[in-house]
């Protein structure tokens, strides 16, 4: 596992670093607590090249390898798990499977758009009967003469409130065990996508997550992304990607647990020493330092290997289970270190245990983590 980062990429990194410092970092209590979305962060996030950080420079990416793009989204997070998983929707599950699957067309339609930050791009493949089991969409997509005709209702689109297209993935014939599926892209304004209000979630707010309505929505045939019915494919291939981002999410929000229980276990005082002192608190803090660095490797494995070969199906989902894991226990764990003095609205620790929790969830829960890990090591894929 070769983890040499090149000079650009170092540049770049710094670049990054400093941005989730100055920009990212002071504003992440007010996008948690008015839950707008963060605009004009995202666009400079995508000015110095986090929009599209894998894509090829000949398509307006910055075209690095997704060593780079992990460590870069681990520093975002550390400052605003909002801002970093709005880029990761638009990376790993919009740009991404352009690049991969897209004619010439739609990337030059695109691509330049999304890497840019003049167009910011969300995913569509949740409905209310299609979780875990992503294979078995009710939304259908009907060929006629002029291209297809969407018809269903998405939920928990990210970035859907703001987002100007969208990935849908519909079923093109419905009765074949949900695996003839389609994916499109849907420009935000087509007539008969309906956007719902934005839903008040847990963590990660301002993440513009709301319910997608399509109502006789019309795609041309220009607009089906790979083969006809290879949605299903394109899906799993970008949830590979996106695993491994939201694995350096994870780790992003895990390593800002650390900072703050680090830093309140030095200043606090009981008993006539500071806390850090006393082999409670100090186990505590070793355990989520060793955590978070078994989850880093893991992470950065996969995305090495993510660079050199096509699937890397087996150490997305090893990664992205131990990093949310992981990022779940650093937080708990910095909250019991600060005890009363965290346990309040408001509080960066407050925000971090709300922020980890879904990192459990999305995008694959860590029970299904398991059972693509299980299967894997049995032979079974």
């Amino acid at each position: 596992m070769d983890l040499e980062l090149t000079s650009e990429a170092k540049a770049f990194l710094e670049r990054v670093e400093r941005f989730a410092r100055e920009r990212v970092a002071p504003a992440a209590a007010a996008i948690d607590e008015t839950s707008a979305f963060p605009r004009a962060l995202v666009a400079e996030a995508a000015a110095i090249g986090l929009a599209g950080v894998t894509v090829p420079a000949a398509w307006g990416g910055a075209g690095h390898d997704y060593v780079t793009y992990a460590l870069a989204i681990e520093e975002v997070a550390r400052a605003s798990a909002t801002v970093a998983v709005a880029l990761v929707v638009n990376n790993s599950l919009v740009a991404e499977p352009i690049l991969e699957f897209g004619t010439d067309d739609q990337k030059r339609a695109w691509l330049p758009a999304l890497t840019s930050g003049r167009a910011l791009g969300a995913f569509a493949l949740t409905e209310e009967g299609a979780g875990s089991d992503a294979a078995h969409q009710k939304t259908v997509a009907r060929l006629d003469a002029t291209g297809y005709v969407l018809d269903g209702r998405k939920i928990w689109v990210s970035n859907g409130e703001v987002c100007d297209v969208v990935l849908v993935f519909a079923a093109t014939t419905p009765a074949s065990d949900g695996r003839e599926i389609g994916a499109f892209l849907v420009p935000a304004d087509a007539p008969g996508l309906a956007r719902g209000p934005v839903l008040d979630s847990l963590g990660v707010r301002g993440l513009g997550c709301v319910d997608l309505t399509l109502d006789h929505v019309r795609v041309d045939a220009g607009g089906l992304v790979g083969a006809p019915g290879q949605g299903f494919s394109v899906a799993m291939w970008a949830l590979e990607g996106c695993r491994i981002a939201i694995a350096a999410q994870a780790l992003g929000i895990g390593r800002a647990a650390l900072d703050v229980a680090l830093a309140y276990a030095r200043s606090r005082e009981q008993f006539g020493q500071p806390i850090a002192n006393f082999q409670a608190v100090q186990f505590m803090l070793a355990d989520i330092a060793t955590e978070l660095e078994a989850a880093r490797m893991l992470t950065l494995k996969a995305a090495a290997l993510k660079t050199r070969q096509p699937r890397v199906l087996l150490e997305a989902s090893m990664a992205k289970l131990h990093a949310s894991e992981a990022a779940h226990a650093a937080a708990d764990k910095a909250l019991q270190v600060l005890g009363a003095a965290g346990y309040k609205r408001g509080h960066v620790a407050e925000r971090l245990f709300r922020d980890a929790r879904v990192t459990e969830i999305y995008p694959g829960t860590s029970e299904v983590q398991r059972m693509v890990i299980a299967e894997m090591v049995l032979g079974r894929r």
